[in-house]
This record gives C-alpha cells, structure tokens and sequence, in this order.
C-alpha cells in the first residue's frame, strides 16, 4: 500500500512538472517561430511581406527536443555516477543542454535568413541579440522539467530504461504535445488575425502574415505575450496530461495480469479519448458548419 501512495505522489508531481515544461516548451517555440506555422513566416519574405519574426527553425519541435532532453538528461546521469546531487545534476545537464540549444537558435535565425537574403529580408540584429535569450530561458525550464520527470521515473518508479534513453522519448513527447495542442494558437489565431475568423487562410494570403503590433512592427516577443495566454497553458495541460495518465496506469496496474492491467488500461485510456475527440468534433461541426459570410441586412 506505501508503495502505491509513494507512486501516485511521485505520478502527481511529474504531472505538474510536465505541465510546467509543456508550457514553457510551447511558448518557446512559438517566439523562434519553430512550430508547424513557421513555413507561413518562411514563406512571407518570397511575397513580399519583411518581417521582424524570429524565424529559428531547423528542425520540427519533437526532434529539436528529443535532441535537447536527451543531452541535459545525458550530462546529468554523467553527473549522478560521480555522485553529484540530483538536483545539481538536472541543473547542469539542463544549462549544457540550453547551451546547444542556443547555438541551434543562431545558426537557424542567420541560415534561413541567409538563404532568403535575394528577396530583400534583413538580418536584425537588435532580434537576434534580445530573443535568443528568450528561447534559451524557457528551453531551460522545458529541459529542466522534462529531466526532473525523467530522473524521478529512473530513481523512484525504478524504470528499466537508462535516464538519457527517457529523455529522449519524453523530450520528443514534449514537442509532439506542443506542436499539436500549442501551434493552431500561433498560426491561424496570432499570425493570421486579418482573416475573419473561421475562414480559414486562402492560398492568396499565403504569406501575408500580422507584421505590426499596436506600435511599430510586430516581433516574436508580442507573439509570445499573446501565446504564453493560450497555446502555453494548452500545451502544458496536454503534455501534463500525458505524463500523469501513463505513470497511473503503470503505478496501479502493473502488477495485474503480469504486467497486461497496465497495457488494458492504457488501450482503454486511448478508446475513451478517441471517443471524446469524435464526439466534440462532430458536435462542432454540427453546431457551427462551415464559414459562410454574414450576410447584409437590407435597408
């Protein structure tokens, strides 16, 4: 019994540290404009449209942090052998980690702006000065929660996988999560507020992104004022979500079955969301049907 109260303690914190890190990830994305939105920001120097966006993209979210968990999680299970303390570990491993992320953010912003330099689109300075900081401060508060969630299944629910192997699958969950739940926020809601909602974005406005704020031109940091309200909380609730269900089911039904309880539950878990997400999006459909244009009142 003290052992499935400590696992649900450890299951409920994890949880919050995921949601935490889900947050941050998202939010971090959506300033360097990493998320499946960015071809719209790489796309708008071609029409036409300069633009002052933090265009940092190499890689899409998943594989970017499956890269940047994996390390941090690395260099701090190099740390714990010597004998570091857990939490002086995920610190260091997660600022190595920040580090590679860092440089990653500058090769990207200068290299797309490099290539686009034919049509007119301007390397600022000022941008790559003020946002790569930006995203590497909340990077490092994704990695760091993401290795704590990591180390805590290692150490306490005594995973059989090694800590830098978790980071990576749990760092590539992280980008999946935001990159699902965070980006329809920062594409369609943030660069594309000029299109009446629920129209959609036609193939004449492609490109044409919101380059203005409400004094001067817009950049990355006004997308993450409004994102950080939105996508972030999204992000983080769904990646939070993730983490807690799948140690509960493992904390309560492991050893039912031989290990099958805790596969069961989980195949019960996805029907029972599959159903929900059915559900809600008939039922939208249903209730607002496709974007048709007001019409005039005559007279």
């Amino acid at each position: 019994m003290e052992e499935i109260v400590l696992g649900i303690g450890i299951t409920a914190l994890a949880g919050a540290l995921a949601t935490v890190a889900g947050a941050a990830e998202d939010t971090e994305s959506d300033i360097g404009s990493q998320g499946d939105p960015n071809s719209q920001v790489q796309l708008a120097p071609q029409m036409g449209y300069i633009h002052r966006i933090f265009n940092k993209a190499v890689s899409g979210e998943p594989p970017a942090y499956g890269l940047w968990c994996a390390i941090g999680a690395g260099v701090a299970w190099a740390f714990l052998q010597l004998n570091y303390n857990p939490a002086l570990a995920i610190i260091l491993g997660s600022i190595v980690a920040v580090f590679v992320q860092g440089i990653y953010c500058t090769s990207g912003y200068l290299g797309r702006t490099a290539s686009l330099a034919k049509f007119k689109q301007p390397v600022y300075i000022d941008i790559l000065k003020s946002l790569t900081s930006v995203t590497m401060a909340h990077a490092f508060v994704a990695i760091f929660c993401t290795t704590a969630v990591c180390y805590l299944m290692s150490a306490a629910l005594h995973h059989p996988f090694a800590l830098p192997l978790l980071g990576l699958i749990w760092g590539i969950a992280l980008g999946a999560a935001g990159s699902a739940s965070g980006n329809p926020f920062y594409g369609k809601e943030r660069q594309y507020q000029n299109q009446k909602f629920g129209a959609g974005v036609p193939i004449s406005a492609s490109g044409n992104i919101v380059r203005y704020a409400e004094a001067g031109q817009r950049s990355s940091l006004d997308n993450g004022w409004f994102t950080t309200k939105f996508a972030g909380p999204a992000s983080g609730i769904c990646f939070g979500l993730i983490v807690f269900l799948e140690l509960w089911r493992t904390v309560l039904f492991e050893k039912a079955l031989a290990g099958w309880g805790a596969v069961i539950a989980g195949i019960v878990l996805i029907l029972v969301f599959t159903f929900i997400d059915r559900w809600i999006e008939v039922w939208g459909r249903k209730t607002y049907g496709p974007y048709t244009e007001p019409e005039e009142t005559s007279s």
